[in-house]
């Protein structure tokens, strides 16, 4: 029972091709990364599952309805360009944003509260939006997206302008509102954290998906060349034949082996000459395989 699909969906303004034949689908419980390079297409994409714009072609469905404005009230959207009032209240403002996705007085500013104390920001809805961090005006937003209780939740870089504690406290929040089934897209730059949150990404680039599908099966269509080792001594063992990349931050050492070589080797070389005390042959991250996958072809 898909939350989100769509179905070969194209978009282009003037002569230039925003999103080219791209589907993809998000079940309940499941949050996605859309992925890719500045003017890879995601933007334009997420505008037309909401409606913003409407595809050249193909189609969008939304809780397995083609898409209709009102549908529109089961959805959460955090855009990545914020919308505050800066003078006014932090209470007030997300009441009013609560009223305006269709709640009333009493349980918007019920609601408003509760999740003020979840995300840690109670203390300032009497504050007005301009005097606080951006971090704080961040989860105001996030907060804002919420109000409403939305099946799908489509949020656009949600972690900018976030410290490590409080990007922490947003991860902890998302991974909640999976576990409720919620549906969850997220496009972002930061591929920590899709590695560590996302169940299936779609990695765009000059508007077509290059790169789709269940994060465990996607990164298993690489092969497991990465090596780190933790040692003492000798460090001689970072030339051997097999390795084709190598960096050594004062004893821990992350490598890239040659294609087919054998880690094996590399071992054996590295035990006649230090101690070695961890020795690890790891999946590529995300990160790497992004680059690797989009490599020169990206859009500056």
């Amino acid at each position: 029972m898909a939350i989100v699909e769509l179905d070969r969906i194209s978009k282009s303004y003037e002569s230039k091709v925003a999103v080219k034949d791209l589907s993809f689908r998000i079940e309940p419980g499941e949050m996605f990364g859309l992925l890719g390079p500045n003017g890879a297409g995601k933007t334009s994409t997420i505008r037309m599952m909401i409606g913003i714009t409407m595809p050249d072609s193909g189609t969008v469905s939304l809780f397995q309805q083609p898409f209709r404005r009102d549908s529109l009230a089961r959805v959460g959207y955090l855009p990545e360009e914020r919308g505050l009032y800066k003078k006014m209240k932090v209470l007030d403002q997300l009441v009013l944003l609560g009223q305006l996705h269709g709640l009333d007085k009493v349980t918007a500013t019920t609601r408003a509260k509760s999740w003020s104390e979840r995300l840690q920001i109670a203390d300032s809805l009497d504050k007005r939006t301009e005097e606080l961090s951006k971090g704080m005006q961040q989860k105001i937003q996030f907060i804002s997206t919420l109000l409403h209780e939305p099946g799908l939740i489509i949020m656009d870089e949600p972690f900018s302008g976030l410290d490590p504690v409080n990007a922490t406290l947003l991860q902890d929040t998302l991974l909640e509102l999976r576990g409720a089934g919620k549906a969850i897209l997220f496009s972002t730059h930061r591929m920590d954290q899709v590695e560590k949150l996302c169940d299936s990404i779609c990695l765009m680039n000059h508007g077509a998906a290059v790169l789709a599908g269940n994060m465990r099966e996607v990164k298993s269509r690489f092969e497991r060349d990465r090596v780190v080792i933790e040692f003492e001594g000798d460090a001689s063992f970072l030339n051997h034949p097999v390795v084709a990349e190598a960096k050594n931050y004062n004893g821990h050492a992350e490598l890239r082996l040659k294609p087919q070589a054998d880690a094996q080797q590399l071992l054996r070389a590295a035990i006649a000459v230090a101690r070695v005390n961890k020795f690890e042959l790891v999946e590529p991250s995300l990160e790497e395989i992004f680059i690797q996958t989009v490599g020169g072809r990206a859009d500056a």
